[in-house]
């Protein structure tokens, strides 16, 4: 009888992902990723070295044997699910991930193939790691950039059946409306070849991606980063930006909250002003100390 086992499955340590690996299954740090190329999977350790690959049945015997040789318990309570933006990968979260393991059962860092694949197919990932989590109750999302836009695609992907766990969102400098430097670059070879077919989607207009993707529907807060003028830290993005996205893209109607913090797009999960507001937010509803709200009730952008 087959079982799947690979007779050269070696321990090697990884970089974890990046830019060809789809997590779909996660438990207590342990990982089973698709490979957007080939379409094998590996199993990875917390510590991201491969404890075995090849196919996705043979992963999960390794992992159910790991299961009881280390007498590890069930997952439950809450995760926080932290996704990154394009070119990215879950180590951009490590030092956030730090803070929010004091609040919540479980943080998640999620790694996908953001310049590989289009976000539909990324939705396709999300969609099998949110499935895995078995034993938890509750889910929040902690999204950077694009991260938030992988979000909405797979809401619009769920054909109306809302998976009950959502609780909340904060998204950081998310390009709800479309990025600005992407319409300047998207026709560009060197931007096409290294941003892939997900790069083309974060276009503004009225004909854009993001355009027909849905409001989340339970509650959601918004971060944006700039300087707090009229200029921002780019000259190629009318008015405040974060040096990536402008502060009015981040903008989307329905945000029970929305506050702007002076950042960079690029280390937006190191500020500590934005994780403190975020922590908030997950745990009262509010990004500020004093409670007060200000939601997005009207989106010019």
């Amino acid at each position: 009888m087959r079982t799947g086992r690979n007779p050269f499955n070696l321990r090697l340590p990884t970089l974890g992902g990046r830019q060809f690996w789809g997590d779909v299954l996660f438990f207590r740090g342990y990982r089973i990723q698709q490979n957007a190329l080939t379409g094998h999977f590996r199993l990875l350790s917390p510590t991201d070295v491969r404890l075995a690959w090849g196919r996705r049945e043979h992963c999960q015997n390794v992992l159910d044997q790991l299961k009881i040789d280390n007498h590890l318990a069930p997952m439950s309570g809450r995760a926080v699910v932290l996704i990154h933006g394009i070119f990215r990968s879950s180590k951009s979260f490590a030092h956030f991930a730090r803070q929010l393991a004091t609040t919540a059962d479980q943080t998640v860092p999620f790694d996908y193939p953001s310049t590989r694949v289009p976000l539909s197919l990324a939705a396709g990932y999300l969609d099998q790691l949110l499935q895995s989590l078995e034993g938890i109750h509750t889910i929040d999302f902690v999204v950077h950039s694009m991260g938030g836009l992988l979000v909405r695609t797979w809401l619009q992907q769920q054909s109306g059946q809302r998976d009950s766990r959502l609780h909340r969102m904060v998204m950081l400098g998310v390009p709800n409306q479309g990025a600005q430097m992407a319409n300047l670059l998207h026709r560009n070879p060197i931007f096409r070849w290294t941003y892939g077919p997900a790069g083309q989607q974060l276009v503004e207009g009225p004909a854009a991606f993001v355009r027909n993707l849905p409001v989340p529907d339970f509650p959601f807060a918004i971060v944006a980063g700039g300087r707090g003028d009229s200029r921002g830290w780019n000259p190629l993005i009318s008015g405040d930006d974060d040096g990536t996205v402008s502060v009015g893209a981040t903008r989307l109607q329905g945000a029970a909250d929305f506050i702007e913090i002076p950042t960079l797009h690029s280390t937006m999960m190191w500020n500590s002003q934005v994780i403190s507001a975020t922590i908030r937010f997950l745990q009262t509803g509010a990004l500020r100390e004093d409670g007060l709200r200000h939601p997005v009730e009207e989106c010019s952008a």
